[in-house]
């Protein structure tokens, strides 16, 4: 990776500039940042940032080498941002609207979705709605907030 190297994101700045210091450990200032850093992620193949930038209590369930498969088997053909939705709660959610294009061995795809985000700690995390949480709607929620589950992230993993 050359230092002026354009960034995956679509942002038009260089990668250092932009999501390759959130990939070095700098926590993304807002979910959208932290959304454009996970596509470049699986453009680049760091498996490790998008398994860390996920909900901790969903990072074990995750299938690394099926990320690891799609991230390296794909030609990432560019990353549309639609819009965001900052929830001022406490903790704050979000959500961030985009649409991603990629090429693989069946052809090219675009996906459009809708992700949930939240902040712990000073830090953003992907509410990941295919991983499971194991928590009932009246345990504490596994973000750390220390409220019930019901009245935190329950409604953003829907």
């Amino acid at each position: 990776m050359s230092v002026n190297q354009a960034c995956p994101c679509g942002s038009g700045n260089a990668l250092d500039a932009c999501c390759g210091h959130y990939h070095q450990g700098t926590p993304a200032p807002s979910a959208e940042a932290l959304m454009r850093s996970r596509y470049s992620a699986y453009v680049l193949g760091l498996v490790d940032y998008l398994v860390a930038t996920t909900l901790p209590a969903q990072q074990p369930t995750l299938d690394r080498e099926a990320i690891r498969a799609w991230s390296l088997g794909s030609t990432w053909l560019g990353l549309e941002v639609e819009g965001g939705e900052l929830i001022g709660a406490q903790p704050e959610h979000a959500f961030v609207t985009f649409v991603a294009r990629w090429h693989d061995d069946s052809g090219e795809h675009s996906h459009r979705e809708r992700s949930a985000f939240v902040q712990r700690e000073g830090r953003w995390y992907f509410l990941d709605p295919t991983a499971p949480l194991k928590a009932g709607r009246n345990d504490p929620c596994p973000c750390g907030s220390g409220q019930k589950f019901k009245k935190c992230c329950s409604g953003y993993l829907s």
